[in-house]
C-alpha cells in the first residue's frame, strides 16, 4: 500500500508538473500575441502621426499617410555673377530638406560661396569645387490643380522639354541636365500631363540671394502620367531676360 501511495503522489507530481508547464506554454503564446499586437498597433499609430515630411518616399498621392505634401525633386541653383563674387544664398522653404549638396548650413540657413561667371563654384565651408547648388525637400504645397498645361506623348517627351525649355530661358547645358535628371521617369509613360508652376512654387521655396540678381529664373515643372490623351488649355511660356547677374534653377514634382 504505501508503494501505491508513493506512486500515485509521484503521479499526481508528475500530472500537476506538465500542467503547470501546459499553462506556462499558454501563457507564453497569450503572451507573444499580445505583444505582437502591441507592436503592429504601436507601429500603425506611428506611421498615421508622422509627419509626412519625415518620409522622403512620400510624393502627392491621396492616401492618409502622405496627406498630399510632394517631394520636390533635385531642384539646382546656378550662379552667373559678372565677376567672382562671394555670393550667399538663403532658401526658406516651405517644408523640410532632406538633401542638399554642397551640405545646407543652417546656421547661415544656406550656402556661403565664391560664385565665377562661369558658374563654378567654390563653397567656403568646405573648399570645394560645385558646379550649382542642389537640394531636395518634402514640401507643404498641392501642385496636383492642372489649370493649363501640355499632354506629350512619352516618346515625344525629350523634343518638347528641349524646345520649351529653350524658350524659358535655359541654356543647353541647363536644359540638358535637366532633361538627363526627368526623361528616364517621363519617357516611357503613354502621355505626360505638364505645367510649369509659377508664384506658388516661388513663395513655397522662396530664395533669397546676397548680392542682389540682376534677374533670376526658376523653373519647376509639375508633370503626371496619364494612360490616355486628355484635352487641357495651352500653357502660355515666357521668355527670361537674362542680364548681369543672373540667378538660374530648376527643379520639380511628379503627381502620382
Amino acid at each position: 500500500m504505501p508503494e501505491n501511495n508513493n506512486q500515485n503522489i509521484q503521479n499526481n507530481k508528475t500530472k500537476m508538473s506538465q500542467k503547470k508547464k501546459y499553462i506556462i506554454i499558454i501563457a507564453v503564446v497569450v503572451s507573444i500575441i499580445f505583444l505582437t499586437s502591441a507592436s503592429v498597433f504601436a507601429y500603425q499609430v506611428y506611421v498615421e502621426n508622422t509627419l509626412p515630411d519625415e518620409r522622403p518616399w512620400c510624393n502627392l498621392i491621396e492616401t492618409d499617410d502622405c496627406r498630399y505634401h510632394p517631394s520636390i525633386d533635385k531642384p539646382v541653383i546656378y550662379l552667373y555673377p559678372t565677376k567672382t563674387t562671394d555670393v550667399k544664398v538663403e532658401l526658406n522653404y516651405n517644408g523640410k530638406l532632406i538633401s542638399t549638396y554642397p551640405s545646407y548650413d543652417k546656421n547661415i540657413s544656406g550656402w556661403q560661396v565664391i560664385a565665377k561667371p562661369d558658374g563654378n563654384l567654390i563653397n567656403i565651408a568646405d573648399g570645394k569645387e560645385y558646379s550649382y547648388l542642389f537640394w531636395e525637400g518634402i514640401g507643404n504645397t498641392n501642385y496636383s490643380k492642372f489649370d493649363n498645361g501640355f499632354v506629350v506623348k512619352g516618346s515625344q517627351t525629350k523634343d518638347f522639354l528641349q524646345s520649351s525649355l529653350a524658350k524659358i530661358g535655359l541654356t543647353p547645358r541647363e536644359y540638358n541636365e535637366m532633361i538627363v535628371y526627368w526623361l528616364p521617369k517621363m519617357e516611357n509613360n503613354n502621355y505626360n500631363l505638364i505645367r510649369f508652376a509659377g508664384q506658388e512654387y516661388i513663395d513655397s521655396a522662396k530664395l533669397t540671394v546676397t548680392p542682389t540678381p540682376d534677374s533670376i529664373l526658376r523653373v519647376f515643372m509639375v508633370f503626371k502620367p496619364l494612360d490616355k490623351y486628355q484635352p487641357i488649355p495651352t500653357q502660355q511660356l515666357q521668355s527670361f531676360d537674362r542680364k548681369g547677374f543672373a540667378v538660374v534653377e530648376w527643379g520639380g514634382t511628379e503627381i502620382k
